[in-house]
């Protein structure tokens, strides 16, 4: 393992904050050679760095591929916010699942919270957490459902953590009068992404499975029992696999690449604000109504991290800095003569419904993407869960597994122009 100078992501725009405060990131050498192990992992971010980790503890033989670096993708460079639950409020799932199944992704989700939290402890990862988050109405007519949601919440789901914000509140927590009322989560925070992520590799490369960086996978194949994964330098031979690209898949596994659709996020960081600073003085994190959501926070040196500007296009946009100062200000006015220290981008992956898709896309080979702007919390806990399966138990994965995601309409030709025109559709919406 080695260390090198400044690294700029060859698949996501941008230098992020992240990048400039994780010390150090250790490096892990390409893949030289055929190599045999009881299970294979493409991909590493959270889901797959996490199953390795949780395998290689069992005495699992592991070895794992990434093609560029650990966290060039979502794990590394997202917005660092926990949530509570899965992506959809558990009355939604419930109004199409029935409680129980609904209470059981709900307290699944629960637990992928604690995990992440005493897996950071308990391996001594300093992730800067940092409790609370605000979810805030852009729109009066939705505050109702906020006060509702911390209602339901609190009775049917046993969450006593919630609690309905008025208009007065909010401007006061946010610092902003730019919204109409909310609810505030004292149950869950915010943490620094790429610090969980490089701690969670160290923890199973300590634990013996083999992490490769700069390795592709160029194909994968399933016989007679044994899946092979082809690179350009070896081919690794294992009982198992897991693909864990989520918004990276392209080419990869057709099945996967129907399903999980990649979308472009970008965040801007401005200064240290000062501990006197108005804006969200509780140092808690954001996310608001809009269907093109605004999450933001503070980090835990007093910076604002504001993410929003999200693309439906294929490639980079040319300029990151000003569509994220636009919104900024529009939320902060008197941050209009503030300039960011750093702004930075990348993909996560969504699916139609929004839940975590989670198949067995060939014999031995369980696909995992699209946690749709919830996978801080619930990719970790899903490498576990694949862990869990790999060791004998399925229960849990099949309570993802047993979800229908429908494929994106339009094929591999279509899909991209069609998401385009619905998704800024949905934009337009946010509007009005």
């Amino acid at each position: 393992m080695s260390h090198s100078p400044k690294y700029l992501s060859p698949i996501s725009p941008g230098y992020s904050w992240y990048e400039d405060t994780v010390g150090e990131r250790p490096e892990y050498p390409p893949l030289d050679g055929d190599v045999t192990a009881d299970v294979v992992i493409i991909g590493g971010g959270f889901t797959g760095l996490s199953a390795a980790a949780h395998l290689a503890r069992a005495g699992t033989s592991v070895v794992l591929i990434e093609e560029h670096r650990f966290g060039d993708g979502a794990s590394g460079r997202n917005g660092g916010q926990m949530g509570t639950g899965q992506r959809e409020w558990a009355e939604d799932t419930e109004a199409a699942l029935g409680f129980t199944r609904a209470k059981a992704l709900f307290d699944l989700a629960e637990e992928a919270k604690s995990h992440l939290l005493s897996f950071a402890q308990s391996n001594g990862i300093d992730i800067d957490f940092m409790p609370g988050q605000l979810s805030v109405a852009h729109k009066p007519r939705y505050v109702r459902h906020y006060r509702e949601h911390a209602e339901v919440m609190a009775t049917r789901y046993g969450y006593p953590h919630i609690s309905f914000m008025d208009q007065k509140e909010t401007a006061e927590r946010l610092g902003s009068t730019h919204y109409y009322g909310g609810i505030r989560d004292t149950g869950t925070g915010h943490i620094h992404p790429l610090k969980l992520l490089v701690g969670t590799a160290e923890v199973a490369a300590a634990a013996g499975a083999r992490l490769h960086e700069k390795t592709r996978a160029n194909g994968i194949t399933s016989q007679g029992g044994k899946v092979r994964v082809t690179t350009a330098r070896g081919t690794i031979a294992a009982s198992k696999a897991l693909i864990a690209v989520n918004a990276y898949n392209e080419k990869l596994e057709p099945i996967t690449s129907a399903h999980v659709m990649p979308i472009g996020s970008f965040i801007g960081a401005t200064p240290p604000l000062g501990d006197d600073s108005p804006i969200l003085p509780g140092f808690e994190s954001v996310d608001d109504s809009r269907f093109v959501v605004r999450y933001f926070r503070r980090s835990k040196d007093g910076r604002l991290l504001f993410g929003g500007r999200e693309i439906y296009a294929p490639g980079d946009p040319k300029d990151l800095h000003g569509p994220i100062r636009r919104q900024i200000i529009e939320v902060y006015p008197q941050l209009k003569d503030v300039e960011l220290t750093h702004t930075w981008g990348g993909y996560v992956g969504i699916t139609m419904p929004r839940t975590p898709f989670v198949r067995e896309v060939m014999p031995n080979v369980i696909s995992v993407g699209g946690y749709s702007g919830h996978g801080v919390m619930l990719s970790n806990f899903v490498g576990k869960l694949f862990a869990e399966t790999v060791l004998g138990n399925r229960e849990r994965l099949k309570l993802f597994e047993e979800l229908k995601i429908p494929p994106f309409p339009g094929g591999t030709k279509l899909r991209t122009p069609l998401l385009f025109l619905a998704l800024n559709w949905y934009a337009l919406r946010d509007r009005f």
